[in-house]
Order: structure tokens, then C-alpha cells, then sequence
């Protein structure tokens, strides 16, 4: 078997890069043998940089960043990029004709699943700046698929608790409910799915306890470059 492309995570927040990392090591024994995964190289800049340029409006610089990233992981060898954080996709306009190398897109890779799946109306989570934002809408229009956002009161404190919370591993009850009863909402308003498009809302919400069949972007994503990788498509 030819060797697996070798990897590269551009990492933003800790918890959805360590999910993202866990998955594709965990998962590449079943398509390369026990113990063996891609090899993978992981590149973040502090949270806060990019907390920075989100809270100004400033696209283009965590474009920058994400760029940064990539020149790094591509002296380490990488030869297909990844990135386990939806919100700042915004910035992949700019990112990808700038880019040494090549990137799956998470959403891009979220949307084709929920056709696969045969999925008609999805509820949309993450974090205010995501949810608000283009980076799923696009994508899912493309398919001809509808989606839904919550409220603006849902998304506004459903972004502080992933900022204030879930990207510090802090898991609680009451936010777990809450979090459930936004998905309940999207299903009242006729969703068929919902996609967790924050890579730490997997952490608190799968299938188990939705109300709604998920997306998990974190995982789906870390699938989708396993097999890029192991069919040697860059």
C-alpha cells in the first residue's frame, strides 16, 4: 500500500484540534492496519489572536494567521490541510488562493454529508460569529439544501457558553440542556438535522441526547482527510 499523505491541522482552539487529532488516529487502523495513522503535523497560534481579529471584524487577518499555519505545516511535510474550526472558515476566501497547500473545507465536507444522508432542512449551531455568518449557508445552498438559525438571543448565549466553556473542557449539565432545547427548537421549525458546527458542541452532543439526527463537523472532517489521505488525493 502506498503511504498515506502526510497531514497537516491548523489548529484554533485546543478541544476541537485534540477531537479532530483523536479521530483520524483512532479511526486509521481500520483502512491501514492496527496502530498506524497518517502522519500528522499540528500548528496553532494562541486563541486569543484569533479571538482578536474575530472581535474586529478582521477576516483578512485571520487569514493571516491561518496562513502562517499553513507555511509552517508545509515545511513539516504536510501535504493536505485541515482546519477542526468552523468559524474562522470565514476566512477561507482568502486563505485558499494563498495558500502552499491544499484544503478540505469543513463545511463543504458537513454539506455533502447532509445530502448523502439524504437530509432536507438543517439546523445550524456554533458559535455567534459562525452561525451568523455565510460559511454553512453557502454550502448547503449549493446543494439545494435549506437550513435554519436560532434565534438571535439562542446564538448570542450559545457563543458565550463555547467561548466561556467549551473551549476551556468545562462540561456542564445545565448547559448541555440548554443546548438541547435550542435542537428541539430547530425541529419545531421543521429541521431534519442539525449540524454541530462548533468542534466542541460533539463533545457535549451526539445523536444520543439530540432531538435531532447531527453532523458532528469534527469528526466528519477528520474522516473526510483520513480517506483524502489514504487515497493520495492532495
Amino acid at each position: 500500500m502506498t503511504a498515506p499523505l502526510p497531514l497537516g491541522i491548523v489548529a484554533c482552539s485546543s478541544e476541537g484540534a485534540a477531537l479532530c487529532y483523536r479521530t483520524i488516529c483512532a479511526e486509521a487502523a481500520a483502512l491501514l492496519g492496527p496502530h498506524a495513522h497518517p502522519d500528522i503535523a499540528l500548528h496553532g497560534h494562541s486563541l486569543a489572536d484569533y479571538v482578536a481579529c474575530l472581535e474586529r471584524g478582521d477576516l483578512d487577518g485571520v487569514g493571516e494567521l491561518m496562513l502562517a499555519s499553513a507555511r509552517k505545516l508545509e515545511r513539516a511535510g504536510a501535504k493536505l490541510l485541515i482546519c477542526p474550526d468552523n468559524t474562522i472558515h470565514q476566512a477561507m476566501d482568502y486563505v485558499r488562493p494563498r495558500s502552499p497547500l491544499p484544503w478540505l473545507h469543513i463545511a463543504e465536507v458537513v454539506a455533502r454529508e447532509a445530502q448523502a444522508r439524504g437530509f432536507r432542512r438543517i439546523g445550524l449551531t456554533g458559535t455567534q460569529w459562525l452561525v451568523e455568518s455565510e460559511v454553512y449557508p453557502r454550502q448547503l445552498a449549493a446543494l439545494g439544501l435549506e437550513y435554519v438559525r436560532p434565534g438571535a438571543e439562542q446564538r448570542a448565549r450559545i457563543g458565550r457558553l463555547i467561548m466561556d466553556e467549551l473551549v476551556y473542557g468545562v462540561f456542564k449539565p445545565e448547559t448541555v440542556a440548554y443546548f438541547q432545547g435550542v435542537i428541539e427548537d430547530l425541529k419545531a421549525q421543521g429541521c431534519d438535522a442539525v449540524v454541530l458546527g462548533c468542534t466542541e458542541i460533539p463533545l457535549i452532543i451526539d445523536d444520543g441526547n439530540s432531538a435531532l439526527p447531527t453532523l458532528d463537523s469534527t469528526r466528519l472532517l477528520a474522516r473526510a482527510a483520513l480517506r483524502a489521505a489514504v487515497a493520495g488525493v492532495d
